[in-house]
């Protein structure tokens, strides 16, 4: 998964030859998981159909601030374009477009959106080689990064007059690595290497039979895509769960039991600045485990138990510079467990969550938590989403951390 899954990116296309390749950068944008709505400056569309940029991205291409041909139309509301996306690209951005730009100049939809526009603006110059050394293309270059735009370099290579140097458009593939570059570096989570523990532990008792738990993994999983859409490389340790990861930058480790999972901890704890202990992990494991399958029989069957290790004691006793946070599932008591949990296990923030709590707990996708720090401060929350809960936590995470 890109961190650019689930983001509404503007894409702003001026006249230039370079237009055609926007239908490849349409698609490049829906592959990674974003939505795309393009806005055209009319004579773009010389080089490229709106029908085709319409099929690609499945929404309506707008060049027009009305309908000329329809009395009755409504207008296109540049305001409500430029606060919709999460990013605005501006590809090919031609000189005279740049030069707009950087004037004010609203003459078209396309310049009146990128004017309305809240969200970061990038773009991809595109013209030729003399057009593209020119003094005052460079200062248009330059005023708009002072405006805070972030320009896509211009590539060198043969251009449309025939002239071979730098002014090619960015090819697709580069603008889409660039954007996606340009975001994660400025993540609060860059360069951050965050351990999360998930999932039950199947303790065995025979070849064909264990011990274990409800507990389907989801939790950290989705604590586990937060910590790398904030930019962090994801360790997680995942006991079995039939729930799939599909993020660039998470590292699933599968386990089975309490012992793989501690040894997995163990090797990894020491390089992570977070660590994120929500597994579900077995307390007690089989004593002893039959090689052959148990037979059944018509006395009474008993299982000798045994205590496992206690991951999060052993995390809390080497800590050094790690931010370490428990969980806590409780069915009575839950505050005063919670924090006598935080304090025995030397824990920076402790996630509390109820079975009494419609929602809450294992195998769904809700929970509802309350978020206990050091101090024995506490933050409660509504039901919500598990992905909206782990955005919670790393909120809070990010505060404490920050203080």
């Amino acid at each position: 998964m890109s961190v650019l899954s689930g983001k509404k990116i503007l894409i702003g296309v001026t006249a230039g030859i370079a237009a055609y390749k926007i239908a490849g950068l349409v698609r490049l944008f829906i592959k990674v998981g974003t939505e795309v709505k393009v806005v055209m400056t009319p004579a773009s569309k010389d080089f490229i159909t709106p029908l085709t940029l319409s099929t690609l991205s499945k929404n309506p291409v707008h060049s027009s601030f009305y309908d000329q041909e329809d009395e009755n139309a409504v207008w296109n509301n540049h305001v409500d374009l430029g606060l919709w996306a999460d990013f605005m690209i501006i590809a090919p951005a031609t000189a005279n477009t740049l030069s707009k730009m950087a004037t004010g100049n609203s003459d078209n939809l396309l310049l009146a959106t990128y004017l309305s526009a809240k969200c970061p603006v990038y773009f991809a110059p595109a013209m030729d080689l003399d057009m593209y050394k020119h003094p005052s293309t460079h200062e248009t270059f330059k005023k708009l990064q002072e405006f805070g735009n972030i320009m896509i370099p211009a590539e060198s290579g043969e251009l449309a007059s025939g002239l071979v140097g730098q002014g090619r458009m960015a090819e697709p593939e580069a603008i889409v690595d660039f954007v996606e570059k340009d975001i994660v570096s400025k993540l609060p989570l860059k360069g951050q290497r965050v351990l999360i523990t998930a999932g039950p532990t199947y303790e065995a008792i025979d070849p064909v039979r264990f011990i274990g738990n409800h507990s389907s993994g989801r939790m950290g999983i989705e604590l586990a895509c937060a910590a790398a859409n904030l930019g962090a490389q994801v360790d997680l340790i995942l006991g079995p769960s039939s729930l799939k990861v599909d993020h660039s930058f998470v590292n699933v480790i599968n386990v089975v039991s309490a012992k793989d999972m501690y040894h997995a901890v163990v090797s990894n704890y020491n390089n992570c600045d977070i660590a994120i202990a929500s597994a579900a992990v077995a307390d007690y494991r089989p004593k002893h485990v039959s090689d052959q399958k148990i037979k059944k029989a018509d006395t009474a069957f008993s299982i000798d138990l045994e205590r496992t290790q206690d991951i999060l004691k052993w995390m809390g006793v080497e800590k050094k510079n790690q931010f370490l946070v428990g969980f806590a599932l409780e069915t009575d008591n839950e505050e005063e467990n919670a924090k006598n949990k935080l304090k025995n296990k030397n824990l920076d923030l402790i996630v509390l969550n109820s079975l009494n709590d419609k929602g809450a707990g294992f195998k769904g996708k809700t929970n509802k938590v309350s978020l206990i720090n050091h101090k024995f401060e506490i933050k409660a929350f509504e039901l919500k989403t598990k992905a909206a809960v782990a955005q919670d936590i790393f909120n809070e995470i990010n505060t404490l951390r920050n203080v």
